[in-house]
């Protein structure tokens, strides 16, 4: 039998995907339900409009990536479309996610005993680059995409396993927990340009490949006439440029926050020569720094 043309594939018709249906609704559900037995309990509000907001877009980037057309798109044309998938649920969905959480809801969802120690170690800075550059790299072995395309529910586990590392990838950046503090800005901005650089690795492998890495995309109806060799440079370029470019959006965001902080803070605090004061705040973390000597009097001098 020959093999279907572009021209010959229509794009996948309309179906619903009722597990993606169900498991969205007992999220949201259990959301609204958690907040206004919070606010029935306190008398106040839940969860600010802020919150509510990027948990109600998290959500909808989350279903828009999971369902008709880009979950078939993804799982049978286009792999190009399945790097876009994964790229939404770890860079958008994750972070609107953490936004979208208040703290005594953090705290109820770490309230198993030894959870809040786990997730603590995990999201130090080096451990969360860590498992989510690992996740990242294994997301991507051939193997494990094979096998993923072929089993719908490993596929499922496979974005669980993913949007759980994103969110540890993301909680240093945007805790809602003081139990698990966020980084300073510089070292948000200096964490968040470690994790772009190495994902370029497997990209440059999609974008400069000379043969397809997923052979099981070879099998797939083409559409639009893009080859498979195509698609992936796509997914390459998307991964390389577009999580990139992306990122470092994120880390200009970031910047420009902390410097109207800082100058608004100079301006609060600043004399009228314009010379910064310094705070009493800055003197303890600076002999907090130096040690316990440095904070020691001196011995009174021996008598002559």
């Amino acid at each position: 039998m020959a093999p279907l043309t572009a021209a010959a594939v229509p794009f996948p018709a309309w179906h619903a995907h009722f597990d993606t249906w169900a498991i969205f609704s007992v999220i949201i559900l259990g959301y609204v339900v958690a907040l206004r037995r919070e606010r029935a309990r306190t008398g106040a509000p839940a969860a600010t409009r802020g919150q509510l907001w990027s948990f109600g877009l998290g959500m909808a980037f989350m279903w828009g990536v999971s369902d008709w057309p880009v979950h078939d798109l993804a799982e049978g044309y286009l792999y190009s479309v399945h790097m876009a998938q994964h790229l939404t649920l770890t860079l958008v969905v994750a972070p609107l996610l953490l936004l979208g959480t208040p703290a005594w809801l953090a705290r109820r969802i770490l309230r198993p005993p030894g959870l809040l120690k786990v997730v603590r170690a995990l999201t130090r800075p080096a451990p969360a680059l860590f498992q989510a550059n690992l996740i990242l790299v294994l997301s991507h072995w051939p193997a494990v995409v094979e096998a993923t395309l072929v089993h719908h529910p490993l596929h499922f586990l496979a974005h669980a396993i993913l949007l759980t590392s994103a969110v540890l990838l993301w909680f240093p950046v945007l805790s809602p927990l003081p139990e698990v503090p966020r980084m300073t800005p510089p070292l948000q901005m200096l964490y968040l340009f470690l994790d772009t650089i190495l994902p370029t690795i497997p990209a440059s492998f999609l974008t400069f490949g000379k043969k397809p890495l997923y052979p099981i995309y070879e099998t797939f109806p083409r559409l639009w006439h893009i080859s498979a060799l195509n698609d992936q440079l796509f997914a390459g370029l998307i991964m390389k440029v577009g999580a990139g470019f992306y990122l470092w959006i994120v880390i200009a965001v970031i910047f420009f926050r902390w410097y109207a902080k800082e100058e608004a803070t100079n301006k609060e605090y600043g004399d009228a020569s314009g010379n910064d004061l310094l705070l009493w705040d800055d003197v303890e973390k600076e002999l907090a720094r130096l040690g316990p000597a440095a904070t020691q009097e001196p011995p009174p001098p021996s008598p002559t």
